[in-house]
């Protein structure tokens, strides 16, 4: 029992003592405070560490200053007609409780035109990650890699449907493989040309056209030589 009052006791020091030493105190402006015309506050507010627990100071005039606590839409065009609060003792803090963006501006007329405003950003330290799309009931669960693409032919072709009392349709025959015997042709009194491959017949010469042309005319010269040689004589 004594232990663990001396760890709750240990654990409340420790948290205590980190937030003291997070804990920071900045003036606006530093030295020149806040005022118009000599401070850049953005070039300032972005040179702070700004974390929950620190307290921001403004200190300035009352006669010719004050400070308005305004939303992000008038900050941007320095509206002072709806202010979230305003404040004008001339040493105002502010006590950061939370992250996010605290707007103020100077309500005096062309003060906030002039530069005289700041944005106070305090970030989050661990910005909230992006959530899982939910699965759809019935549905797979999602899954952050995408299934490969079939490949070609890696498969085999779908077996043809049966019907009930349809007779099966008979496989298609293979086709021919390059380089077979082609089957024969039907018989049609006409020889068959050369096959492929082989060499045609020679044509027959000119010498030879000449010798035949010879022989079919050979009878008639053989009468026609005798009757010549009847007369001579």
């Amino acid at each position: 029992m004594a232990v663990s009052k001396i760890l709750a006791a240990l654990f409340v020091s420790m948290a205590l003592y980190g937030v003291y030493v997070a804990a920071n105190v900045f003036h606006v402006g530093d030295s020149i405070g806040w005022t118009i015309g000599k401070v850049n506050y953005t070039l300032w507010s972005e040179t702070k560490a700004f974390v929950i627990g620190d307290t921001i100071i403004f200190e300035y005039n009352k006669q010719y200053h004050n400070v308005m606590q305004v939303n992000h839409e008038d900050f941007n065009s320095c509206n002072t007609k709806s202010p979230v609060a305003t404040f004008a003792t001339g040493n105002d803090s502010f006590n950061i409780s939370s992250y996010g963006h605290y707007y103020y501006i100077c309500g005096f007329p062309g003060h906030c035109q002039a530069g005289q405003k700041v944005d106070i950003r305090v970030p989050s330290p661990n910005p909230s990650p992006t959530p899982w799309p939910k699965p759809q009931p019935g549905g797979p669960s999602p899954s952050p890699y995408s299934a490969p693409p079939p490949s070609w032919g890696s498969g085999p072709a779908p077996a043809p449907t049966l019907t009930p009392g349809v007779p099966c349709p008979s496989p298609l025959s293979a086709p021919p493989s390059w380089g077979s015997e082609p089957a024969p042709a039907p018989d049609s009194g006409i020889a068959p040309g050369p096959w492929w491959g082989m060499a045609p017949a020679p044509a027959p010469s000119s010498a030879s056209s000449i010798y035949a042309s010879m022989g079919a005319f050979y009878p008639s010269i053989v009468v026609l030589a005798s009757v010549i040689a009847a007369f001579a004589y």
